[in-house]
């Protein structure tokens, strides 16, 4: 009777165990434990929390008794095409509670999207909730006591003045580096606007734009180009509730002088709320501008909670989509395991804070860059300082942040990448045609947000004579193909989650016509032959990324072009018109053969080209047929000839990473070679040694650097689910100590949701449930 029932009570406990386990991993065992808390202040603002939604983000801190925040948005960039700060909000309260506390926790909240605060000192008490509107442009700060307090809230500006720019400080204006013309970022329009505080920027007079269009010889079809930074007009109001203007401050922060402009709490309260709104356009009036804030406002007033309940939900659905969580049920932080779950779902959030940007996120610390100095300490310019430019966007880099989107089930927050280039077509092909009389988009490596190379790649001290089309750069020189990727990506979108590929396909098409198309032109200026012997286009000059320079048939070109040329002759006749059919079914038979070989340490392993001259960087496009293009993976003939490959087929040590951009943990997680992507996952994913644990960098890039994060994201999902054609193998690249929860999106609209204990599968739900026979074990599998 008793062994009947103790056996029952254990049936009963195991059964709790495993319904705890399995049910929603959103809550206490589950997102919470990932929360990072910190219990006392800080000291500088690299020691700041993310916070935001929709394209606000928000850099949140508490130093020396005041709450801090760093205000950026999305797409807000000025005449030099920097991605300025909109600015600093201090809060502080009196009695000030925040000072030199007896008790102090603040908290990013992932589940809600919040940062709190909670600070106590002697018998008062208070809390401070920070949170982004993730569907309009609002900031807000609530304040609540156990006692009435006075609050008071400053916003500072650094850019009151016109100010000339020092050449190092043009990183953050790439265009205007090494310029033969100066550099000067023009002041904010600032002031008390009623009880509020009104900061706004408008862009006039010289851009970026005129800048680069004189130097790349546009002049002639300038009027034809988009420029997105003239007349843009961006910023925001700053009010409290009962709160009127008491006086301006000035002071410094780091190396930067700022001036303030200060609210005060009209009398002691106990609940205080500071909000601000924002708002950026093109072609407006002051007053125009002014009017849509207001209505914003006006909007806003008296729904906070409705809007906060809203937001509240959006997070709730962010988190109920996907997730991949290690060691879930031994939460340490002091566990390296433990910490690449916790960051990849903390770095997942810093990329839901731009969901619905008007431009992509950006690689080189996307809104969450903070002064310089506490990076670099040599490095003492303004807040608005970033390595690798503002309006500048590296494509290598980028693509890392977008393809983990797919597996996650963000698709939705695809768009403002996809739109990006799509946005860009236009002036892509009008260059093309300007430079060389064919057609097809010729989208740079290192290209402004306005669809021209980069002034500092394009190249300042040019040889005479040399051709106007090219950037003259021996890093990024004939590199043009990295918007394959960004195609791509729109068509698995289609094929993940059914996303429109419709709106992208004038671009994709664009792309491959103008390989087509510029290397028969090329081979017309050496040759009566524009193919060669067999009919095939001769890529040459070209380039196998920024590595294997002067190539022929880079293999990431070729193998890029294939791919996407398959990719679009799959779509279903509804979405692909007759004549790019045609179009398509004929390039197939020009592009080249893409898979090369040669012997390294007397291993067959594939080459990066058919042949090439220098060898310049440090990246691995020999692999590139394993991600991003899927060639080569675990279930495929050459398995052995890549793992030899990723062993033996460096051409110098560096080729071997983990920081940044580097892709090794992706690389030996599609090959199966477990240990090799633990190590990799483990260095990638682990914590930044920043306060925060998802700070990385600056590597090669800035800090917070999230091309690291975004590849480390994608090295995870790899490891635990890969996808090729309709199949889907679970465990490839895990080892059988790393156990994980996984819920992650697959292709035609499947959602795998699994549980893996030492190296064995123990739950297993697909939806739709038909497509439970695409799903291959591959754990414990060589």
């Amino acid at each position: 009777m008793r062994t009947d029932m103790n056996r029952r009570i254990r049936t009963a406990l195991l059964a709790s165990c495993l319904l705890g386990l399995f049910s929603n991993p959103l809550h206490a065992d589950g997102l919470s434990q990932y929360n990072v808390v910190w219990n006392s202040p800080s000291a500088s603002a690299l020691e700041s929390m993310p916070c935001g939604g929709g394209d606000v983000g928000m850099n949140v801190w508490v130093e020396d008794g005041n709450l801090l925040i760093y205000l950026s948005r999305s797409g807000t960039f000025d005449e030099l095409n920097t991605f300025p700060k909109l600015g600093r909000i201090r809060v502080s309260v009196s009695p000030n509670v925040l000072d030199d506390p007896d008790t102090f926790r603040q908290e990013l909240r992932l589940e809600e999207g919040e940062v709190e605060i909670r600070s106590r000192k002697g018998s008062e008490e208070v809390t401070l909730r920070v949170w982004a509107d993730v569907f309009r442009p609002m900031v807000h700060i609530d304040l609540e006591g156990n006692r009435q307090f006075t609050t008071y809230a400053t916003y500072e500006n650094w850019r009151s003045e016109p100010r000339r720019l020092e050449e190092g400080e043009k990183e953050s204006c790439r265009t205007y580096k090494g310029a033969p013309v100066t550099a000067v970022m023009q002041p904010d329009t600032l002031g008390f606007d009623g009880n509020g505080i009104v900061f706004r920027h408008r862009n006039q007079g010289e851009t970026a734009f005129d800048l680069a269009v004189r130097q790349q010889q546009l002049e002639a079809v300038k009027e034809q180009l988009w420029n997105p930074i003239e007349g843009l007009v961006y910023g925001g109001r700053m009010s409290g509730d009962r709160m009127v203007p008491c006086g301006t401050t000035n002071g410094q922060y780091a190396s930067t002088p700022f001036r303030g402009w200060q609210l005060k709490s009209a009398a002691p309260r106990n609940k205080h709320h500071i909000q601000v709104a924002l708002h950026t356009a093109r072609d407006v009036t002051d007053r125009e501008w002014a009017e849509a804030v207001a209505r914003l406002e006006t909007d806003n007033a008296g729904r906070e909670k409705q809007r906060k309940k809203e937001s509240l939900r959006w997070w709730k659905d962010f988190w109920d989509r996907s997730y991949i969580r290690v060691n879930p049920d031994r939460p340490d932080a002091g566990d390296r395991r433990w910490q690449v779950g916790r960051n990849y779902q903390v770095f997942r959030y810093q990329l839901a804070c731009n969901a619905y940007g008007s431009y992509p996120t950006k690689f080189n610390g996307g809104l969450f860059t903070v002064d310089p100095q506490f990076t670099d300490p040599r490095i003492r310019f303004s807040p608005d300082f970033r390595k690798w430019g503002g309006g500048s966007f590296t494509a290598q880099n980028q693509r890392l942040l977008y393809w983990p989107l797919l597996k996650s089930g963000d698709t939705d927050m695809m768009k403002p990448q996809f739109d990006f280039y799509i946005n860009l077509l236009t002036n892509a092909e009008l260059r093309t045609r300007h430079y060389w009389g064919h057609g097809g988009a010729s989208f740079t490596e290192q290209i402004e947000n306005f669809g021209l190379p980069v002034g500092f790649e394009y190249g300042w001290k040019r040889p005479i004579g040399y051709d106007p089309g090219m950037q003259y750069n021996n890093w990024v020189e004939y590199q043009w193909d990295t918007v394959f990727e960004f195609c791509m990506m729109m068509v698995e979108a289609y094929r993940y989650a059914r996303l429109d590929p419709t709106p992208g396909l004038p671009l994709m098409l664009s792309c491959l016509r103008f390989y087509d198309e510029h290397y028969q032109y090329l081979s017309s200026l050496r040759t009566p032959k524009r193919l060669d012997g067999q009919g095939k286009l001769v890529i040459y000059p070209g380039t196998a990324l920024e590595t294997y320079k002067m190539a022929t048939n880079p293999t990431t070109t070729v193998t890029a072009m294939r791919c996407l040329t398959d990719a679009l002759l799959e779509l279903p006749d509804s979405l692909l018109p007759e004549g790019d059919r045609t179009y398509l079914e004929g390039l197939r038979q020009r592009i080249p053969q893409g898979t090369h070989y040669r012997l390294q340490e007397g291993r067959k392993t594939f080459a990066p080209a058919q042949s090439w001259e220098r060898i310049n960087n440090t990246e691995y496009p020999q692999l590139y047929t394993v991600f991003p293009w899927g060639l080569h993976h675990i279930d495929t003939p050459e398995l052995d000839v890549a793992r030899d490959t990723w062993r033996y087929g460096a051409d110098v040590p560096k080729q071997k990473g983990y920081q940044s951009w580097e892709q090794s943990a992706i690389f030996c997680a599609r090959l199966g070679l477990r240990k090799e992507a633990a190590e990799y996952t483990l260095k990638k994913m682990g914590d930044s040694g920043r306060r925060f644990p998802t700070w990385w960098g600056p590597g090669y890039d800035w800090v917070p650097d999230h091309n690291w994060g975004g590849s480390g994201m994608i090295g995870l999902q790899e490891m635990v689910m890969q996808c090729y054609g309709d199949k889907i193998y679970i465990g490839a690249g895990l080892p059988d100590d790393w156990d994980v929860d996984f819920k992650l999106h697959a292709p035609r609209e499947a959602i795998v949701e699994g549980s893996i204990r030492q190296g064995k599968l123990l739950k297993l739900k697909v939806t739709p449930e038909s497509r439970r026979n695409d799903v291959v074990v591959w754990l414990g599998k060589e």
